[in-house]
């Protein structure tokens, strides 16, 4: 028996990178998916996003081990589309029990050279996209009657102050500001609500040249390699290595949505390596 058996999960942003699998492991463990996605270009974000093909890969993968998947192109920043969304799948799938708030960009500056496009398209996807993904998800939630899960992903910078990220880190603070609120809010109904907050995770939103050159600005970004990139970031973590796996990510989430974390709510999990320690 899996982990998740008859239970549906919610996961936005699950096209490629950490959302991917965090669709996948729980279906792994039995449980069927809503997942969606932009998969669209965001003005002010200087890598590629993901693609309607990544979404499809997505559906594949989580059809290969036997569950079922609604998957839609749809943007967290657009309320009605979340609602929208939930409600088809829900109607399809008869049940929502776990929320994964995932959807997230990345952009890097001083504040002096923040643009108001990249602050907006900041917290209106990192902050304000989760409270809508929350607020879409929570009557069909609640009308299960037996509780559930919701894991909103922050970042170590939802804990730490990094500079060069002050957009960033305000989004991913407020996103743990939400998270207590509606752990108190919901604890009535059994419904649990953490966050999670990884570092540097393996993926697409830390390998391009767009991100490399930020965190090597000596060289041109097409000169810069990975193992260049690992050396940089291996200087963040406690533990000798330069990112987790996004697996690492998503075995943390499948805990705390779980039976076996059933009276932990409230909680800020780092997957960091130890990033917020040292």
């Amino acid at each position: 028996m899996g982990r998740l058996d008859g239970k549906v999960a919610f996961i936005t942003g699950a096209a490629r990178g950490q959302g991917r699998s965090h669709a996948v492991v729980p279906a792994q463990h039995g449980a069927d998916i809503i997942a969606t996605d932009i998969c669209a270009p965001v003005a002010s974000v200087g890598y590629p996003l993901a693609t309607a093909e990544d979404l499809a890969e997505t559906v594949r993968q989580v059809e290969s081990v036997g569950c079922r998947i609604v998957a839609a192109e749809a943007d967290v920043r657009d309320g009605a589309a979340m609602k929208s969304v939930v409600d088809d799948a829900v109607a399809h799938l008869g049940r929502l029990d776990v929320v994964i708030a995932n959807a997230g960009i990345l952009s890097l500056g001083l504040v002096e050279n923040l643009t108001d496009g990249m602050w907006d398209d900041m917290i209106d996807i990192n902050l304000s996209g989760v409270f809508k993904t929350v607020r879409a998800a929570l009557p069909h939630v609640k009308a299960t009657g037996d509780g559930g899960a919701i894991v909103l992903v922050s970042s170590t910078s939802g804990i730490k102050g990094y500079g060069n990220l002050a957009h960033y880190v305000a989004a991913k603070h407020g996103v743990v500001g939400m998270m207590k609120a509606l752990a108190n809010e919901l604890a009535p109904q059994m419904i649990r609500v953490n966050s999670v907050h990884p570092t540097f995770v393996d993926t697409d939103m830390i390998h391009n040249e767009y991100t490399y050159h930020v965190f090597n600005p000596t060289k041109k970004p097409s000169e810069i390699i990975r193992d260049e990139a690992a050396a940089v970031f291996t200087t963040v973590s406690a533990l000798p290595i330069p990112w987790v796996e996004s697996v690492d990510v998503s075995n943390a989430i499948l805990w705390l949505v779980s039976d076996a974390a059933r009276y932990i709510t409230g909680v800020q999990l780092p997957v960091d390596a130890g990033a917020v320690i040292k």
